[in-house]
């Protein structure tokens, strides 16, 4: 196949709202699409269903990874139970922050897309939620 005329893609997927939108977005403009959903042992595990849940009823090929290292290089509250969810205070980030959790989806999404012949990657965040 010539790599122009490759129009699959990967769509980061959490299952929340903002990724559900990029992945109905993607289905009305790519020809192959393809979610990939990261465990990074998240206190939400109910995103990850909904993602599953989701992805099987649109028919999308769907791939979660275990991104369990990040949560082992990261400390937050998202992840640990020792760890108290809590605003930022004076510019500081909030305890809910995953430092470069959006990096190194991008990454493996990137990995991902490249083995299974998708030229695009899609992903949604939310500018306020930033963390």
């Amino acid at each position: 196949m010539n790599n122009n005329s490759n129009n699959n893609a990967v769509v980061v997927f959490s299952g929340g709202q903002d990724s559900t939108t990029c992945l109905f977005w993607a289905l009305e403009r790519f020809d192959k699409v393809i979610a990939v959903t990261f465990n990074y042992n998240q206190k939400h595990k109910l995103e990850i269903e909904c993602a599953q849940n989701i992805a099987k009823e649109l028919g999308v090929e769907h791939h979660i990874l275990d991104m369990d290292l990040l949560n082992q290089l990261a400390p937050n509250a998202l992840t640990r139970d020792d760890i108290k969810i809590e605003e930022g205070k004076d510019g500081e980030l909030p305890s809910t922050f995953v430092e470069g959790r959006n990096m190194v989806f991008l990454t493996f999404a990137a990995i991902l897309a490249k083995t299974k012949n998708a030229r695009h990657i899609v992903t949604g965040v939310c500018e306020t939620d930033f963390s």
